[in-house]
């Protein structure tokens, strides 16, 4: 992703910056999405596997990314405090 996009990206809601998954925290979401025990801000479940996606800097939100185009949508953001098995908790 373009640096200076991400450097201009935040959470719509909160305005706390953003950057990269990292593979460990993207790994961890995928194991949440496989067993089916993850939702979106929305409530809605989150049923596809992401490729690549954005967290907040406090960690709490993550935006998936869908063909190098970051989906921003305050209720498409997936919480963090769901994941039992999040790195770095």
């Amino acid at each position: 992703m373009d640096k200076r996009l991400l450097d201009i990206l935040c959470d719509p809601v909160t305005k706390t910056p953003v950057r990269p998954l990292r593979r460990d925290e993207l790994d961890a979401l995928n194991r949440a999405i496989a067993g089916g025990t993850l939702d979106t801000v929305a409530g809605q479940k989150v049923a596809t596997p992401l490729t690549a996606g954005l967290i907040t800097t406090d960690r709490k939100v993550v935006y998936r990314i869908e063909d190098d185009i970051p989906v921003m949508l305050a209720e498409e953001g997936i919480g963090t405090l769901q994941l039992i098995d999040f790195p770095g908790r």
